[in-house]
């Protein structure tokens, strides 16, 4: 049989899909195939706010998933939303890439030290909070785009400097861009970044070779991890518009995870964290439930638009 595995058609997608294409081939001994798909995320170069946020991304390759166009799908799982569909399941989590963010600037200066007024270019509402938390002055642009368009922007003087995450780069090859690595601790990112995920139908999830082949290439951790850190932005009700961030490690059996919920605006922030030993199936998303109870009581809701589902 022939593997097809659905993807978005950017180059940091096939470059993503073209790993776990690889490893599928590997791990399967069947002939695997790319096939590209062009979402609506791609077509379009509005404010992901306002055409949908992270499931624009999804939604082509779930609906090329149950038209049978393809038999697994490789999503970003920072750009997935939690609500599963019917008939689809997620099967693996492989190895979690590098989650932080950074800062490529055209001089190689760090946000620290970018000049008052500096144009720093991102799409992300929670980048835009966290850079607006940490240096006020700055003019933030509104930037869509892949990651070769969204260099160009600096090497080209139109902004300064743009966040993105360390993963895409350094899929890309392009880690000699980056000026600045942004501590977690600091900086907590997307439920999920860097971290892939493989999707198949719900009837290919269990006992088939294709379910086989997905599992060999998943890694707990990355599973434990991500599955905390999604169930804060679940349990918040955190939209494509609420700037929230949700990071985790884990280290000895124990996971450790931390949040924080801004104001759009990043004039305001509350934050929490909580540790979880992993002794039961449940862990992850228990420690998730653990902390959006932390972050609800201390006002979250009064900082970011949550309730709306993500």
């Amino acid at each position: 049989m022939t593997i097809r595995v659905g993807t978005r058609g950017s180059a940091l997608a096939l470059a993503q899909a073209g790993g776990v294409a690889d490893a599928l081939r590997r791990a399967s001994g069947s002939e695997v195939e790319l096939v590209p798909l062009v979402s609506e995320g791609d077509v379009r170069t509005e404010s992901l706010s306002l055409i949908g946020g992270r499931g624009v991304f999804a939604a082509t390759l779930r609906v090329a998933l149950l038209e049978d166009r393809c038999d697994v799908v490789v999503h970003s799982l920072k750009d997935l939303p939690t609500a599963p569909v019917e008939g689809l399941a997620l099967v693996a989590v492989p190895v979690r890439e590098d989650a932080r963010d950074v800062l490529c600037s055209r001089d190689g200066r760090g946000l620290g030290d970018l000049p008052e007024g500096a144009r720093v270019g991102t799409g992300s509402p929670r980048r835009i909070a966290q850079l607006r938390a940490a240096r006020a002055d700055l003019d933030v642009v509104d930037l869509r785009g892949n990651v070769d368009t969204r260099l160009r922007h600096v090497e080209s003087g139109r902004l300064d400097a743009v966040v993105l995450a360390a993963a895409g780069l350094g899929r890309l090859g392009r880690e000699t861009e980056i000026a600045e690595v942004l501590p977690l601790e600091e900086w907590p990112t997307a439920p999920g970044q860097g971290a892939l995920a493989l999707e198949v139908r719900v009837e290919d999830a269990l006992g088939t070779d294709l379910a086989r082949a997905a599992r060999a290439l998943a890694d707990a951790d990355a599973e434990n991890g991500a599955a905390a850190e999604r169930e804060v932005l679940r349990g918040l009700g955190a939209g494509c518009t609420a700037p929230v961030a949700a990071s985790s490690r884990i280290e000895d059996g124990v996971l450790s995870l931390w949040a924080a919920v801004y104001r759009p605006d990043g004039s305001a922030a509350v934050r929490g964290a909580v540790t979880q030993p992993l002794d039961s199936g449940t862990a992850a998303m228990d420690a998730g439930l653990r902390l959006v109870e932390q972050l609800f009581s201390a006002g979250a809701a009064e900082l970011a638009p949550l309730g709306a589902g993500a």
